[in-house]
C-alpha cells in the first residue's frame, strides 16, 4: 500500500492498493454492505440481538431501557443500515473491478467520508468476532483464521489513520 495522501492537482485524496489489499478490501466492503441491506430489511430486535456484529453497528439508544431503546430502533435502524450499505458499496465503486491488479483509488470528501465510516463498520465487526471490547484487548486470537482477522483489523486501522491525516493535509491547503 501507498498511503493516503493529499492530491494537489485534482483536490482530495489518493492512495495505492496493491492486488491482495484490494480483494481484502472488497471482501469486507461487501460483507459490509450485504450486512447492512440485510439488517435494514429486518431491524427487529430479535435479529439484532443474535447477531453480536449487528449490535455492535446498532446499537442499543438506550441500554438500561429495553422498551425506549426498541422504540428508537423502529424509527432509526432501517435508515441507519440503508447508510452503512451505501457507504459500502462507495468503497467497492471507487475501488473499481479490476481484479488481481493494484489500484489507484483517488477520493473526493464525500468518498472519504463513506470510506472512514465503512472502515468503521468493518473493524467493529472484526471486532465483535474476536471478542475486542476496549482499546488495548487483543481479543481471542486462537487460530490461523483468527490470527489473519486481527492483522486485518490492525491494518485497517493503519488505513484509517492515513486517511485521516491526509484528509487533514488536504483541508490545510
Amino acid at each position: 500500500m501507498r498511503p493516503f495522501r493529499a492530491d494537489r492537482r485534482g483536490g482530495g485524496v489518493r492512495a495505492r492498493f496493491e492486488a491482495a489489499e484490494v480483494e481484502v478490501l472488497r471482501r469486507f466492503a461487501a460483507e459490509a454492505a450485504d450486512r447492512a441491506d440485510r439488517a435494514a430489511d429486518g431491524a427487529e430486535a430479535n435479529m439484532i440481538d443474535a447477531d453480536p456484529a449487528l449490535a455492535r453497528l446498532l446499537p442499543d439508544a438506550y441500554p438500561d431501557d429495553a422498551e425506549a431503546s426498541a422504540e428508537f430502533r423502529r424509527f432509526t435502524a432501517e435508515r441507519i443500515a440503508e447508510r452503512k450499505a451505501d457507504n459500502a458499496r462507495a468503497v467497492l465503486d471507487s475501488l473499481g473491478d479490476a481484479s488481481g491488479r493494484a489500484v489507484e483509488v483517488h477520493l473526493d470528501d464525500s468518498q472519504a467520508q463513506a470510506w472512514l465510516r465503512t472502515l468503521t463498520d468493518i473493524r467493529l465487526v472484526l471486532a465483535a468476532g474476536l471478542g475486542i471490547e476496549h482499546d488495548g484487548d487483543e481479543g481471542d486470537v486462537r487460530d490461523l483464521e483468527s490470527a489473519t482477522r486481527r492483522a486485518v483489523y490492525d491494518w485497517l486501522a493503519a488505513v484509517q489513520e492515513f486517511l485521516v491525516h491526509a484528509l487533514t493535509r488536504a483541508s490545510r491547503r
